[in-house]
């Protein structure tokens, strides 16, 4: 079980702040808790209790841990799994505790899409304190795997394949510098290593659509590192969820692609304000509240930039306002 620690702090609650205990959840291979300790904000009256993760149990444990402590705030200070977990588990159970995030990974692409600050603990954890919660939707997914059926949350993106797993985990430093070139390249890369995918599409036993495609990614959130946006019309608040379809070939087909993602829903539609996405011969953009993907040979599913099984179907869905984020 997660290691516990039981209230040691006293925080005086601010103007804003609307909670009597804050659990922090913290993945100690990110930072070490004393420095968790120095960036809390220096006010008085509030408890605080301190919840481990541990690498077999990325957060689950440690916020059921919290909220059976009593905590109203549920403070995720990690990478994306760490999140994903928290996040997760208080849609799942319909908790109405609030969730903060101190971003302490690499991608933090949730953070990234609702501006919490990225670079300063301080900052970060007196949002996660102070700031103002909103809804935000849930997206997920049941993966037929060998074992059986296995149901996962996302907040921000799942996927099939390398090329959607690359997408998530470009280097970062790249992305930072070279901003579209950076995926250019990993892509690239993803596809001399992949096959293109023969997808089957359906909604209620329905089909719906058949592609042949090398990346088939679905998104509750838009924006990736470098604020490049690879979903435009993706908001976490609409109760909707985002598909983008890759199927570029060649280098005739990634321009192609470079164009719809820069040029169709970047530049283009920030001036014209287009309603939705425009899609292109390599880049196909749908929306949907539930999608039924079926492939004809089995793939790694990546959710939220972790792998979970290898399959040949999944069921995607969302839980609009399932969560309530600072």
């Amino acid at each position: 079980m997660p290691k516990q620690h039981h209230p040691q702090h006293r925080l005086r609650r601010g103007p804003e702040m609307n909670a009597n205990h804050v659990g922090i959840v913290w993945n100690p291979s990110k930072t070490e808790k004393a420095d968790l300790e120095a960036a809390l904000p220096t006010q008085t009256g509030v408890d605080i209790t301190w919840h481990e993760t541990e690498e077999d149990d990325p957060g689950k444990s440690a916020t059921q841990a919290a909220l059976d402590a009593g905590a109203e705030v549920i403070i995720a200070a990690g990478g994306d799994g760490t999140v994903r977990a928290i996040a997760g588990h208080l849609a799942e159970i319909g908790s109405s505790a609030e969730l903060g995030i101190v971003p302490l990974g690499t991608g933090n692409l949730l953070a990234r899409n609702l501006d919490v600050p990225l670079n300063s603990l301080g900052e970060a954890m007196d949002r996660a304190f102070n700031g103002t919660a909103r809804e935000i939707d849930m997206g997920w997914v049941e993966v037929t795997l060998p074992q059986g059926m296995n149901r996962e949350p996302f907040v921000v993106m799942a996927g099939f394949g390398i090329d959607a797993h690359m997408i998530t985990e470009t280097n970062d430093d790249l992305k930072d510098k070279a901003g579209w070139l950076a995926y250019v390249e990993s892509l690239g890369r993803a596809v001399s290593a992949s096959d293109v995918m023969e997808i089957n599409l359906s909604r209620g036993g329905e089909p719906i659509g058949h592609e042949s495609a090398h990346t088939l990614i679905v998104g509750n959130c838009g924006t990736l590192q470098g604020g490049i946006t690879l979903l435009p019309d993706a908001d976490p608040t609409d109760g909707e969820l985002d598909v983008l379809i890759l199927k570029a070939e060649g280098v005739a087909g990634w321009l192609d692609t470079m164009k719809n993602m820069v040029w169709d829903n970047g530049l283009r539609k920030m001036m014209a304000k287009d309603e939705s996405a425009q899609s292109s011969e390599s880049a196909v953009h749908q929306r949907i509240s539930s999608l039924t993907i079926e492939l004809e040979q089995p793939r790694i599913v990546e959710v939220d930039g972790d792998e979970v099984g290898e399959t040949n179907r999944i069921d995607v869905t969302i839980k609009p306002a399932a969560l309530r984020v600072r």
